[in-house]
């Protein structure tokens, strides 16, 4: 049974989709990268100070989101009830502490973080007010960061603990926000030790893709692939010349190109193109973390046996429950197999 129009080369079988889905809960995914937290700050608008032209907002209170690769690892823990496990760089500070309280709120694994004294704990700070009969507005956003890579010692912890850890997960996630953790080191570890124990590796990054030498995947957007290769991405050919561009650089199997409102597009080696469509545009509220929902998706599926279209498919699925959500939100096996009807009604 077709269920998708604008698929090409292939029909998509329902029955394999819905199989996958209550297989997502079965894989162990390992997330390292660039490991964040999002600090909500909110108030009630009281008055201007008198120090300074500036909001005084009466704190009513904090919320704490995972992040960053934090997000991506939130995903799969939402998805397959906890079997994921984080490997970052934390600071020696009170952030760490919130991270790591956020992780185990999660069900997130996070024995493996390494503190270093001489880095901060990526945190991103969004303090909103609110006045009343009015809704809440960002009113200044703090970031905690430190830019530089990691140090050598710092990178050789993490290696011992990739060595360690990589054969006994599914497969991998490199999520890099461009925030110092995944050296070139860092990368050719997680990549060779993949390759000897035979596990997945998926990356989803922004730019200089064409690091990550021996991964089977990435989850780049349509603007950073564009900017990447150079040239506008109009069509067909387009996109697989893209593709084949990533492959050939980086020995990838395949390349998923997350394009918004477009859909998605999976090129596989021998000449393969798909595209995949959004599969409900009637509710988008929120975009925000989307695409660490599609890589956690795609990968879960990915490590459960999937060819790359199904588990794009699946990951398509997903992103469209999160941004029907505000904020960095998540998603389960049960909502995904819910949300199958909206699939099935692309084919009447």
């Amino acid at each position: 049974m077709t269920i998708i129009r604008e698929m090409e080369f292939m029909d998509i079988s329902i029955e394999k989709l819905k199989n996958l889905i209550n297989k997502l809960g079965e894989s162990k995914i390992l997330v390292i990268g660039d490991l964040a937290l999002d600090e909500m700050v909110y108030g009630d608008t009281e008055r201007i100070s008198r120090e300074a032209p500036v909001l005084i907002l009466q704190h009513t209170h904090t919320k704490h989101i995972l992040g960053g690769a934090s997000n991506a690892a939130h995903n799969v823990s939402s998805i397959n009830g906890g079997k994921v496990s984080v490997i970052g760089v934390i600071g020696d500070d009170y952030q760490a502490n919130d991270l790591k309280n956020a992780f185990a709120e999660a069900g997130i694994d996070c024995s493996s973080l390494v503190t270093d004294k001489e880095r901060k704990t990526i945190t991103k700070t969004r303090i909103s007010g609110s006045c009343s009969h009015s809704i809440t507005q960002q009113i200044v956003r703090i970031d905690r960061q430190t830019n530089a890579p990691i140090s050598k010692e710092t990178e050789k912890i993490l290696i011992d603990k990739i060595e360690k850890l990589i054969p006994d997960f599914d497969a991998v996630i490199l999520s890099d926000y461009h925030i110092g953790t995944l050296s070139d080191n860092i990368i050719k570890c997680v990549t060779e030790s993949a390759k000897k124990y035979s596990k997945k590796v998926v990356v989803d990054a922004q730019r200089d893709l064409n690091r990550y030498k021996g991964v089977y995947s990435m989850t780049p957007n349509f603007p950073d692939t564009q900017k990447y290769v150079g040239y506008p991405l109009k069509t067909k050919d387009d996109f697989i010349r893209a593709g084949y561009s990533l492959m050939d650089q980086t020995g990838a199997e395949c390349i998923l190109i997350t394009c918004g409102s477009e859909g998605m597009v999976v090129i596989e080696k021998g000449g393969k193109y798909t595209h995949i469509p959004v599969f409900n545009k009637s509710k988008v509220f929120d975009v925000t973390g989307a695409g660490d929902t599609v890589t956690a998706t795609y990968t879960l599926a990915l490590a459960a046996g999937a060819e790359p279209v199904y588990a794009a498919i699946l990951g398509n699925i997903a992103a469209g429950i999160v941004i029907k959500q505000f904020g960095c939100a998540v998603t389960t096996c049960e909502e995904i197999l819910s949300a199958m009807p909206e699939v099935i009604e692309l084919d009447t």
